[in-house]
């Protein structure tokens, strides 16, 4: 039996372990805090990426969590929709897809399928690697030394323990700042992931959830770089000094920062020429961040870990699965990674002549008839999330 050790337990790391476990493998996943985090915003799995719930017999489970968006709206600053976009409703479709979950609720959904099989060690991480070609010795920070065969990074963009192996790797950043947070839900907010670009590079939004609460976000660009490296209440200033003349709902989000499911990023993208060293690889974020402009990061999450655990399953030698799983999946990451023209920052106007310019493209792109074309437009193109022909693997589901 082949042991592998998971270090991340959100996403790509509970998705991996399902799939080896069930193949017979000896699966440990660390988790550097002493609980499963249940907190995040909506996120929604796309594509390839709904493939393999399916595949896992989760869709329907996945799909009983909906957050109940409904649909896009951007907004005027008085609140006034502009533009309005439908939900999909398909596998891959709409800026709201028909899977729409909190990140959370999805990690606990993935957790609970493996839990059985997997061995979860909460509040503890890598200290150490050493790979001497037959297998990796792992040094925790606070759990004793144990030796794998194999060893999966599947953390966050800014990774540390990357840098045990990976040490030459660098962010892209995008110049692009971002707050999640949860508020109080009030009468009025309604099924809708309402969006209002603030002028001078900055725009808010408010999501449904499916727990009583509402999502809100606040997002700026800036030239400056180390924000996100800030403490709390130093954020929470910046934030409300960036803010402070923003009409509509902001007062309402201000007032809430002192909230502990805030949340603070510096949005970028991890572009790596190798996903792997020796018997280390990548998975997820760490490997691949396309970032949350692409609204590809959880399906690239869960397809990665599929595909990985294919490979692993078939493959003698880990170096050699590894190879495979870069070359099946990297086609559909160039292809996330590629931004629309000039984003970010278009979504984020500065200027009154910018901010003019945007939302007239999203009322004109919002209009029935470009709808239309742009629904007969669709067959014609391969969408991001189905940019690769998922492999039929021999892995039981678990």
């Amino acid at each position: 039996m082949s042991s592998i050790l998971i270090s991340g337990a959100s996403v790509a790391g509970p998705t991996l372990a399902s799939w080896l476990a069930a193949s017979g493998w000896d699966v440990t996943v660390v988790e550097r805090v002493d609980h499963l985090r249940t907190e995040g915003q909506n996120v929604d799995v796309r594509g390839v990426g709904r493939q393999v719930l399916r595949r896992m017999g989760l869709e329907e489970a996945v799909l009983a969590a909906h957050t109940g968006e409904r649909g896009t709206d951007f907004v005027d600053g008085r609140g006034r929709v502009i533009a309005a976009f439908e939900g999909g409703a398909d596998d891959t479709s709409g800026g709201t897809a028909e899977v729409e979950i909190l990140r959370g609720q999805l990690a606990a959904i993935l957790h609970e399928h493996s839990r059985e099989s997997v061995e979860y060690v909460f509040g503890d991480q890598v200290a150490a690697l050493r790979d001497d070609g037959a297998g990796v010795d792992v040094e925790f920070r606070h759990g004793p030394a144990r030796r794998f065969d194999v060893v999966v990074l599947a953390e966050g963009l800014r990774s540390r323990t990357r840098s045990l192996v990976f040490p030459d790797a660098r962010v892209e950043e995008l110049g692009l700042y971002t707050a999640y947070l949860a508020i109080p839900r009030v009468e009025g907010d309604g099924e809708r992931w309402r969006v209002l670009t603030c002028g001078r590079g900055r725009a808010l939004y408010l999501r449904p959830d499916n727990v009583g609460t509402t999502q809100a976000g606040l997002s700026f660009v800036s030239d400056v770089r180390g924000l996100d490296r800030l403490g709390h209440d130093d954020v929470v200033a910046v934030l409300r000094a960036t803010f402070a003349d923003v009409g509509w709902v902001a007062p309402r989000v201000l007032d809430a920062l002192d909230t502990d499911s805030l949340y603070f990023e510096a949005i970028g993208q991890a572009k790596l020429p190798s996903w792997s060293r020796g018997r280390v690889a990548l998975l997820g974020d760490a490997a691949y961040c396309a970032s949350p402009v692409s609204g590809m990061g959880t399906t690239l999450a869960v397809a990665g870990a599929y595909v990985l655990a294919g490979e692993l399953t078939r493959a003698d030698d880990p170096r050699a699965a590894f190879a495979a799983y870069e070359r099946v999946l990297r086609p559909l990451v160039t292809k996330a990674q590629k931004l629309p023209p000039g984003a970010p920052r278009i979504a984020h106007p500065r200027g009154r002549v910018q901010q003019g310019l945007f939302r007239t493209a999203v009322r004109v792109a919002s209009a029935p008839l470009v709808n239309r074309v742009a629904g007969v437009a669709q067959g014609w193109t391969t969408p991001p999330a189905e940019a690769i022909e998922l492999p039929d693997y021999p892995m039981p589901a678990a």
